[in-house]
């Protein structure tokens, strides 16, 4: 009898800053065997590896400069032709303008791939204003938590590893938080636009529970991997 093959999910996350894309891509990955691809994260594995496109983007970024959307999908391509994403991907981060996504459907095109589901994650600005005005992480492990959202169970002490050192991202405030937003909404729309052409986008409510919104993101998702 013949293997029957599948063509790994390729699934994308869109959402402004303090949306919960990588809260809940975590959980798409426990329960779906999937791979969260982040781009910050590939260029940093990439320039650790010494990889070709981690050379080029290492000279880029000792130069203070922005590294080429090319260098990106190099690295974005490298990091998909792993033996672990067999499941699928979740990309966080990319694409993030009209010209990458449509950069990243001609790699897709390439190796007989293509984009299942893009997922917008829908939000309220000014709630994710306070969102990410409240978020800090522990120093030990990077577990996330919010001041009111979620706190640590005990006072000064991280519910997963013990830690009791945290620590705040110094553009995590209020008028950053607003001008996040605005870039998001000037970059993003054409993107909304081009997967809803493509068929492919999808809307979920993020203003809800964690459990709720993963409920959700998880129905779509299903419906790609099963």
């Amino acid at each position: 009898m013949n293997e029957v093959t599948t063509t790994p999910a390729v699934l994308i996350l869109l959402g402004p800053p303090g949306a919960g894309k990588g809260t809940q891509a975590r959980l798409l990955e426990e329960r779906f065997g999937l791979i969260q691809l982040s781009t910050g994260d590939l260029l940093r594995a990439a320039v650790a590896a010494g990889t070709p496109a981690g050379r080029a983007a290492k000279s880029v970024m000792e130069a203070g400069g922005l590294v080429s959307d090319d260098t990106v999908l190099a690295i974005l391509a490298d990091r998909m032709a792993g033996a672990d994403v067999r499941a699928g991907v979740i990309l966080d981060g990319f694409p993030r303008t009209a010209g990458q996504a449509e950069a990243l459907d001609g790699l897709l095109a390439r190796t007989g791939q293509k984009v299942g589901a893009a997922i917008s994650l829908e939000v309220d600005d000014e709630a994710m204003v306070g969102r990410v005005a409240g978020r800090f992480t522990c120093a030990t492990c990077g577990e996330g938590y919010h001041d009111t959202g979620k706190p640590t169970a005990r006072a000064g002490t991280c519910d997963k590893c013990g830690g009791t050192a945290f620590k705040r991202r110094a553009d995590d405030n209020a008028e950053t938080a607003r001008a996040r937003l605005q870039a998001y909404h000037a970059q993003t729309a054409p993107l909304i636009a081009h997967y809803r052409t493509l068929g492919v986008l999808e809307s979920v409510d993020a203003m809800g529970a964690i459990g709720d919104i993963a409920d959700a993101l998880g129905t779509i998702v299903a419906r790609q991997t099963g």
